[in-house]
C-alpha cells in the first residue's frame, strides 16, 4: 500500500511538509514516496495529504497506477479540450 510520485512532478515542495508519515523524500529527478513509511494517510486523514495539495494533475498515483488527480480534475478543463488545444498549437 503506497502512493507514487511520477515524472510529471515539478518539485514544488508542496507535498513533503504535509506528509504525516514523513514518507516523502527529495530525489534527483523528482520527489519519491518511501513505500515502507507511506500509509496513504489512513487513520490520520480522509484523503492522502500529498494528493490533496499537489498542484500537478497525474503527478501522484495509487498502487494501481491511477492518477490521484486525473487530467481535468484540478483545472476543470476536460481532457479532450486540452488535447484539441494542444493539437491546434502544434499545428501552427
Amino acid at each position: 500500500m503506497s502512493l507514487r510520485i511520477v515524472s510529471s512532478c515539478v518539485n514544488c515542495w508542496a507535498c513533503q511538509p504535509v506528509c504525516p508519515s514523513d514518507a516523502i523524500l527529495q530525489a534527483p529527478k523528482h520527489f519519491v514516496i518511501n513505500d515502507r513509511k507511506c500509509t496513504e494517510c489512513e487513520g490520520s486523514y480522509d484523503v492522502p495529504q500529498c494528493a490533496s495539495i499537489c498542484p500537478i494533475e497525474g503527478a501522484i498515483t495509487n498502487a494501481a497506477g491511477e492518477a490521484m488527480n486525473p487530467p481535468g480534475s484540478l483545472t476543470g478543463i476536460p481532457p479532450a479540450m486540452v488535447a484539441a488545444a494542444q493539437a491546434e498549437i502544434r499545428a501552427r
